[in-house]
This record gives C-alpha cells, sequence and structure tokens, in this order.
C-alpha cells in the first residue's frame, strides 16, 4: 500500500479556505444569509467538538502546530470540515440539524478513528449523509434565488424562532424537480420551474463556476493535484452523456445540466480531493474520481436522493484502500 509521507497541513487548510471565500460569496448573493448562519452554527460545534477530543485524551493544544497559531484551531482540519460542510447544507436548514452533522462527522468521522490523519471517510460528508438520511425533508428543501429574507428573518429561521417558510420562498432542487419529473419536456420544465436557470439550476450554476474558480486556485497553488477532479468532472460528464435520452419528460439531464447542478463542483474540487480518506497515488486518485463521478450519476438518475455527492464520495471512501494497493500493483508491473 502507497505509503504517505507526513506534511505540515496548515498551509493547505489555510488555502482550502481561502478557496471557499467564492462559493460563499455567490451562496450569500443568490440565497442570503442562510450560508453564513450555518457557519456560525458549524464552527464553534466543531471545535468543541475538537476541545472535548483533545481534554478527554490528555493532549494539550500546542499554538506552535496550530493554524493561525491559535491552539482551540489545532491543525484546522475541523474549520475546513466545518466550512465544507455548512456550505453543503440547504442556507436556511435548523440549527440543530446542522449542529448534528457537524458533531456526528467529527466525533465519528475522525475522532473515532484516532483524530486527524485515521480517518477513512471524509467527516464532512460522512455528517451530511447522516443527516440525510434522517430529515430528507429539511435536506430538500432551498430558497428562490433572489427571493431570500433579511437578515433578521433568515436567523428566526434557522434558530426556528419564524413561523415556517414563507409561501413561494423555499422549493424542491432542480435535480429533484428533474427526478420526479413525468409530463414536462425539459424545455417546458426549465420555462415553468423558477428553481431552473440557464445551464442548472438558477443561482447554483454561479454557485458551481464559484467553487470551480476555488478549485482552480487550488490547483494553481499545488494544494491539490487535478487527477481526482478531473475524475470525477470526466466521469460524470461521461455518464451523463450516455444516459442522456434527450428533453423528453423521462430525460435524465444533459451533461452540462449535471456539471452545473448540485454539488458537483464542490464535490470536484473540494471534496473528492481530500487527503487522508482519499487515495495515496495520482493513479488512484484518477480512478477514484472516476468511480464518484459515475455513482453520483447513478444516484441522481435512479436512486432515492435527489443530489449523490455525499453518498458517492463515502463509497468511494470504503475503496480506497483497494485503488492504492491496485495501482502499487499496476506501477510495479514492468513496461
Amino acid at each position: 500500500m502507497t505509503q504517505r509521507p507526513a506534511f505540515d497541513p496548515r498551509p493547505s487548510m489555510q488555502w482550502v479556505l481561502l478557496a471557499c471565500v467564492p462559493g460563499l460569496l455567490a451562496l450569500l448573493w443568490h440565497f442570503g444569509w442562510g450560508s453564513l448562519l450555518q457557519l456560525l452554527v458549524a464552527l464553534p460545534v466543531a471545535l468543541g467538538c475538537e476541545a472535548l477530543v483533545r481534554r478527554l485524551r490528555r493532549q494539550a493544544a500546542d499554538a506552535a502546530s496550530a493554524l493561525f497559531n491559535q491552539p482551540l484551531l489545532g491543525e484546522g482540519s475541523a474549520l475546513v470540515s466545518a466550512t465544507l460542510l455548512a456550505l453543503a447544507l440547504p442556507p436556511y436548514a435548523p440549527w440543530w440539524l446542522t449542529a448534528c452533522a457537524c458533531a456526528f462527522g467529527l466525533l465519528f468521522g475522525k475522532a473515532l478513528f484516532g483524530g486527524f490523519g485515521q480517518n477513512p471517510f471524509n467527516p464532512a460528508m460522512l455528517g451530511y449523509a447522516v443527516v440525510l438520511v434522517a430529515f430528507p425533508a429539511q435536506l430538500n428543501q432551498w430558497p428562490v434565488p433572489g427571493q431570500h429574507p433579511g437578515l433578521l428573518e433568515s436567523l428566526q429561521q434557522v434558530l426556528g424562532l419564524g413561523g415556517g417558510l414563507p409561501d413561494g420562498w423555499s422549493q424542491a432542487t432542480v435535480l429533484d424537480s428533474l427526478k420526479h419529473n413525468d409530463r414536462l419536456t425539459i424545455e417546458e420544465l426549465f420555462a415553468s420551474h423558477p428553481a431552473f436557470g440557464g445551464l442548472g439550476g438558477q443561482g447554483a450554476e454561479w454557485v458551481n463556476l464559484a467553487f470551480l474558480a476555488g478549485g482552480l486556485l487550488l490547483l494553481q497553488r499545488k494544494v491539490i493535484r487535478w487527477h481526482a477532479p478531473l475524475g470525477l468532472l470526466a466521469g460524470l460528464f461521461v455518464a451523463s452523456l450516455l444516459g442522456w435520452n434527450g428533453s423528453g419528460s423521462d430525460s435524465n439531464g444533459s451533461p452540462i445540466f449535471h456539471l452545473f447542478s448540485g454539488a458537483t463542483m464542490l464535490g470536484a474540487f473540494f471534496i473528492a480531493t481530500e487527503p487522508v480518506s482519499g487515495p495515496g497515488s495520482d493513479r488512484a486518485r484518477l480512478w477514484f474520481g472516476l468511480g464518484a463521478g459515475l455513482l453520483i450519476y447513478v444516484i441522481r438518475a435512479w436512486g432515492g436522493y435527489a443530489d449523490g455527492v455525499a453518498f458517492a464520495i463515502l463509497l468511494m471512501n470504503l475503496l480506497v484502500p483497494s485503488l492504492d494497493r491496485l495501482a502499487e500493483r499496476r506501477r510495479q508491473v514492468p513496461s
């Protein structure tokens, strides 16, 4: 199995956090204050879980090896996991759902296996998958782009102090709408449903472009390798191209639609590239991405959930040891 050299994760964590900013700004522009409020819930929960684990293990916080020299932040992995989880969740998910997802991901996805560097699953996606299975209705409702409430109303929604979502303010995602469409052509669906934009979901297509920009920054700074993102996008593109059955009412959507809907770019550049739970060689990373892209399409087209990024990544996490061994054997075979 490929041996992974020890490295200082803090510079990478800082760049990942910076690369998330375009996606966060796009979410705030199109969907309102909700994503920022999700961050304000997720970050203290994640840092609190990390502090609790250190206390139980009698581990002293070391400022010299901590992100931004702040002992509370540790090496930064909890901060990154909480940020990615908050950006993946619907902007106005209730605070307790975000807190549960974050706590489960950090405690059962990382601390249970020995902490940073030992987790076999992506903590953010593990927390997301748990709340998606437990509370699917809350995870499928997104605000209509441009019709989001003000800061006070947003805070009331997240804290559960309001009287419920206003009529016509929230809607199913485009992936869910397409999955359950049985009578409209694609053109009619795009024209009649306010969630659809020019390429994918209205607002979501710009969010995906923003995460793409952040991902390209990570590639330029050599924080991540290109193999997993390219593999995921190629796997999703080819699978959706092969499964594309035109514009009829039974269509599964075009390749461009799938690339710019849901959490595609977030998954490709920020989730599939997680170094600990992912493969250790470039060849295996490419296979990992290809498998994840294929699984995303299969789940979107025929599975029980509208998106599929979280489940695809977690399923591929299970295959990482096998992918690493296979890549190592291929490397040792003489040309």
